[in-house]
């Protein structure tokens, strides 16, 4: 909670100065830090999740709420807000207090929430780091050892106080599924461990990775617009789901059942949405499989007028085509019979003219 509340109170760059933390037992582990040292928030929560750093979590409780106690009441007012009914908190360290507890659901619903930030997820997964904003270089390791262990535990957090024993919040990725477990009151490490394993093993057990859709597989195929063909939408990547036993899967696809060019190859062009048990599970982008020009001048024209109309306007050319060519033919026999008579007509006689003028023969 003290990684959860500074998270949302304070930006990772900024550097803040170490209070005068005095421990109050031998036992506790610290990062070292000395008073008024200044150290950026990214690195006091490594020192908190990596090395159980008491001295950085009082320094980023004093930096997101100004004193500790303001900093309790606000992980207390959060934890009612995630309804962890199960928690209080009396200080931001975890050493023991009749008022300081929490039950293993409230801690693995926490993780869970907590696991939506990359940066959370990428502190909890480190093995080593090395911290440098402080007064001098500081080396140091993640005390959960399941992460030397197994490649595919990639969290969370080792505790340990006389009341609560040994805890372990573990988390691990397989299958296609990160689950959460938390072991409490373990008697060693040792134990722990094992009994963590144990859990997020058995958990896997339940799980499979169903296929929904392979890289590049046609998903639907909507008719490309005044065009006699369509285009094929595939997958832009595959999607695997894990699923649990008794969970129900659907798959819902978005795609236009009609497309218009041109159309780049690879635009995407749909989705399909996958739910588990109604909630989201996951997504692909249908994209184009190939490019698709712009339909031409005659396929537009085709597409736009229905076939008999295309056929009466044909009828109607030819017809039009014939009447035209008719007429030229027409005309053309007449300027042929008019010359013709030009040629033929004869010359007059001086005695038609004569008549021609009034004179009588």
């Amino acid at each position: 909670m003290t990684a959860y509340v500074a998270l949302r109170e304070l930006p990772l760059k900024r550097k803040i100065a170490a209070p005068d933390y005095q421990p109050i037992s031998p036992a506790e582990t610290l990062a070292g830090l000395a008073p008024g040292e200044r150290m950026s928030v990214s690195d006091l929560l490594y020192a908190l999740l990596l090395a159980s750093a008491n001295d950085a979590a009082v320094t980023l409780a004093d930096g997101a709420s100004g004193s500790v106690p303001a900093f309790v009441r606000e992980m207390n007012r959060t934890a009612a807000a995630l309804g962890l009914t199960g928690t209080h908190y009396e200080n931001p360290i975890g050493l023991d207090s009749a008022a300081n507890y929490s039950t293993a659901s409230d801690l693995a619903a926490l993780t869970r929430r907590l696991r939506r930030e990359r940066i959370f997820r990428e502190i909890v997964d480190t093995e080593h780091a090395v911290l440098k904003t402080g007064d001098h270089t500081r080396e140091i390791t993640n005390r959960n050892t399941l992460l030397f262990e197994a490649p595919w535990v990639n969290g969370v957090k080792t505790g340990h106080t006389l009341d609560a024993g040994y805890v372990l919040v573990g988390s691990g990725t397989r299958r296609g599924a990160t689950l959460v477990s938390a072991v409490l009151g373990a008697p060693g490490e040792a134990a722990r461990d094992a009994g963590t394993l144990e859990l997020l093993e058995y958990g896997f057990s339940l799980y499979r990775q169903e296929t929904v859709a392979s890289s590049g597989e046609r998903i639907a195929s909507p008719e490309l617009t005044y065009q006699d063909s369509t285009l094929p939408l595939v997958a832009d990547a595959g999607l695997r789901v894990p699923l649990r036993r008794g969970q129900e899967l659907d798959v819902t696809t978005s795609a236009p059942e009609e497309v218009e060019g041109p159309i780049e190859r690879r635009q995407e062009l749909g989705e399909m949405t996958v739910t588990v048990d109604g909630r989201d599970a996951g997504k692909v982008s249908l994209v184009a499989a190939r490019a698709a020009d712009e339909a031409t001048f005659l396929e537009q024209v085709n597409g736009r007028l229905p076939v008999p109309l295309i056929l009466i306007a044909l009828g109607a050319g030819v017809i039009l085509m014939g009447v035209a060519a008719a007429r030229r033919g027409t005309r053309r026999r007449r300027r042929i019979a008019e010359a013709t008579t030009n040629d033929e007509e004869p010359m007059s006689t001086p005695e038609q003219e004569r008549i021609g003028q009034g004179e009588r023969p």
